[in-house]
C-alpha cells in the first residue's frame, strides 16, 4: 500500500512576522530523502540549500566543525565548499532541528560521497560524540587522529564545543 507524506519545514524570513513553509512530498514512507542545490557554505559544518523556491539551512548531523576564528575554521569551511558548492546533493534528511534551528541532516554530493564522514576523514571535523551514538564517526576520527590529518596535525586542538565556553 504505498502512502503520500508531508513533512514540513518552517523558517522565518527577514521580517519577523513572515514565515514561509516549505513542504517536502515523498510517496515511500521509509525514506525523507531529497535532493537540492547547494547555494552557501556558512561553515565547516553548515550549508544552505535552495529547496524549490526557498532558501533551507542544514547542520551536517554527527559532526562539529572547528569555528570561523579558530585555528582550521577557514580551512573546514572551504573543504566543504570544495566538496558541494553549487551541487545539487542528496539530503537524508531526519525531521530534528538544532538549538539554531537549523535541519540536521546527512549530505551526498553528487559523486555519492558521505560529506559528514568526508569532512571528519579529512580531520575538519569532531565526531559529536554529545548528539551523536554512531561509532563509524569516531573509527574516522581515530584514524584522522593517528594519521594527524588536516587539525590533528595542531599539537594542542581544541574541540569546538570547549572553543564556544
Amino acid at each position: 500500500m504505498n502512502f503520500c507524506f508531508s513533512i514540513i519545514l518552517f523558517f522565518s524570513s527577514c521580517e519577523p512576522s513572515v514565515q514561509k513553509e516549505l513542504v517536502i512530498q515523498n510517496e515511500n514512507t521509509e525514506s525523507t530523502d531529497f535532493t537540492a542545490k547547494v547555494i552557501r557554505i556558512v561553515d565547516g559544518d553548515t550549508l544552505e540549500i535552495m529547496y524549490g523556491e526557498l532558501p533551507v539551512m542544514i547542520r551536517l548531523e554527527h559532526i562539529d566543525c572547528p569555528e570561523k576564528k579558530q585555528p582550521f575554521g577557514t580551512k573546514a569551511k572551504q573543504t566543504l565548499s570544495d566538496l558541494c558548492f553549487g551541487q545539487n546533493v542528496e539530503i537524508k534528511f531526519s525531521g530534528d532541528k538544532d538549538r539554531n534551528g537549523r535541519y540536521i541532516c546527512v549530505i551526498f554530493n553528487e559523486k555519492g560521497i558521505n560529506l559528514n564522514k568526508e569532512m571528519i576523514r579529512l580531520g575538519m571535523a569532531w565526531h559529536f560524540k554529545k548528539y551523536s551514538k554512531d561509532n563509524s564517526y569516531a573509527e574516522l576520527e581515530n584514524e584522522a587522529r593517528k594519521n594527524k590529518v588536516g587539525l590533528w596535525q595542531d599539537t594542542n586542538p581544541v574541540a569546538p564545543w570547549d572553543w564556544r565556553k
